[in-house]
């Protein structure tokens, strides 16, 4: 099911019309040797709905920024065809914009002043599931919602103001960057509606492959190993199987193939041990097994799992680690009490529920400070705390010296040879140990948050949607490491099948 079968492609899409954009044998690095894409070569056509794919790290949001023009490519041709407008949904919004205004973060998406930009803001929230009403502190008018500062939206109404950013400019060509992170069942389900309706051209990076596969005509996928784009017809399920199909074809060849070399190897040895004329066909055995060795296949390398891990918890915890007798939410933008009875000691998990913008950050940010009212951690207890816009981590940092303070924290001395096997564990090599935080993926600063926490052996284990920006294949790992979790742990999570891989021992639904 290879794009090469256009007859194929035509049959699903029939309103595909011509190519917009167009690689031709692009190379892009960033750095010295950090090569990202390899002589690569693909076409988006007018109206197709592709996912890009690839391993953290791969460079699929390079190819966003190539698309776009905020890079430029070592060698090879971008053709986006004139007149073409795009846009790209972020995946996360930029520190520089955090404190802007509704307002203010929306104009930002023009290159002039945009006059009656109110109105149009409201259009695109309601597109996107977020109705000004819902917005404002006080539900008292969409105004206050323009005024309203970006940062005090839950991590679920940011993703919806960044799909909004983008919807806003009216492009031809949509660019999604994981647009379901932090997004609640709900909020996936109208995003997959809209894209399903959604009548222009869009490619999406993402790791949802349920929410891929309700959409996408075909799949762009960034192998991490060869730095080239293979590009298929299908959603996610049937690359999985034509790789897998294309796998084994190419064992099997290479299979027959050794076994060839090895026989003509054999037989010119024993021609060769003869002499005489024989060593002529000797020869002749040699140079057939080196054609035959050139005819050997490189096999497609699949994107590697990180390896099982556990996090160990802090020793001697003894007694109640964390009570819960009260706490805030925020209803019909209105901040509302309510009363609880939550006691956590170790190896206790329990799960936070709720909708976007319930407030359910904010009580994991306030149990993280240590500064909640209704919510007390036991003096002493160590916590651990994967936040969903990886803000605990230090972007100024480099990986090993994040590594280093979480390994000090975790009251261990430095022990450089343990903390780089710890590293290797989450992918984490060489080739970027000395790279800032914030040069990395958002998949890799996941990734370095994980390792931080096996460092650190926390009492209580604190995960803010800790499956975003994560490779699907490295889920199930994470979700084994934290169903055995000895600790006290509190998870809130968005993706069901995640969370049925976890031992939950309480829920507290803060809607209820």
């Amino acid at each position: 099911m290879r794009m090469s079968k256009e007859s194929k492609q035509e049959k699903d899409s029939p309103k595909i019309q011509e190519t917009i954009v167009r690689f031709d044998n692009v190379s892009f690095e960033w750095g010295v040797n950090k090569p990202i894409l390899d002589r690569v070569s693909f076409t988006i056509r007018r109206g197709m709905k592709f996912t890009l794919m690839g391993q953290n790290g791969a460079g699929k949001s390079t190819i966003f920024g190539l698309i776009s023009g905020l890079h430029s490519p070592e060698s090879g041709i971008i053709n986006v065809v004139k007149g073409v407008s795009i846009a790209t949904s972020r995946q996360v919004i930029p520190k520089e914009e955090i404190g802007l205004t509704v307002r203010e973060f929306f104009q930002k998406c023009f290159k002039e002043k945009v006059y009656d930009i109110d109105p149009r803001i409201d259009e695109v929230l309601e597109v996107v599931n977020l109705k000004p009403a819902r917005l404002s502190h006080s539900g008292g008018g969409h105004e206050k919602v323009h005024d309203r500062i970006v940062k005090t939206f839950s991590g679920g109404q940011q993703a919806r103001l960044l799909l909004a950013s983008a919807l806003i400019q009216d492009p031809d060509l949509l660019l999604l960057d994981e647009p379901t992170n932090n997004l609640d069942k709900a909020g996936i389900m109208h995003l997959t509606d809209f894209l399903i309706n959604y009548k222009k051209t869009v490619l999406v990076i993402s790791h949802d492959a349920e929410f891929l596969n309700a959409f996408t005509h075909g799949v762009l996928y960034l192998d991490v190993y060869t730095k080239k784009i293979e590009q298929y017809v299908g959603n996610y399920f049937n690359v999985v199987k034509d790789i897998t199909a294309r796998v084994e074809k190419e064992n099997m060849k290479n299979a027959q193939l050794q076994k060839e070399i090895q026989a003509k190897k054999d037989q010119a040895n024993v021609f060769a041990y003869k002499g005489g004329r024989l060593r002529l066909v000797a020869k002749r055995m040699r140079e057939k097994a080196e054609e035959l060795e050139e005819e050997i296949v490189d096999v497609r390398k699949e994107d590697k799992s990180i390896r099982p891990f556990t996090i160990p918890s802090q020793p001697d915890l003894i007694g109640e680690i964390l009570n819960i007798s009260s706490f805030t939410t925020m209803k019909n933008g209105k901040i509302v009490k309510r009363k609880a009875k939550i006691s956590l000691n170790k190896n206790i998990h329990l799960l936070l529920v709720g909708p976007n913008g319930i407030g359910k950050t904010t009580l994991l940010e306030r149990l993280a400070s240590g500064h909640a009212d209704g919510e007390k951690v036991k003096e002493g207890i160590r916590i651990g705390y994967y936040r969903q816009d990886f803000s605990t981590l230090n972007f100024e940092d480099t990986v090993y010296q994040s590594l280093s303070s979480a390994m000090l924290a975790g009251g261990e001395k430095l022990d450089e040879e343990r903390m780089r096997s710890v590293a290797a564990g989450f992918l984490i090599t060489g080739e970027f140990i000395r790279t800032k935080i914030g040069d990395l993926s958002e998949g890799q600063k996941g990734l370095v948050a994980f390792a931080r926490l096996v460092l650190q052996k926390p009492g209580l284990l604190i995960l803010d949607e800790p499956t975003n920006h994560i490779n699907f294949r490295h889920l199930p790992i994470i979700a084994k490491a934290l169903d055995e979790y000895k600790g006290a742990m509190i998870l809130v999570s968005h993706v069901p099948e995640f969370v049925k891989q976890i031992r939950i021992d309480e829920v507290l639904d803060l809607e209820k």
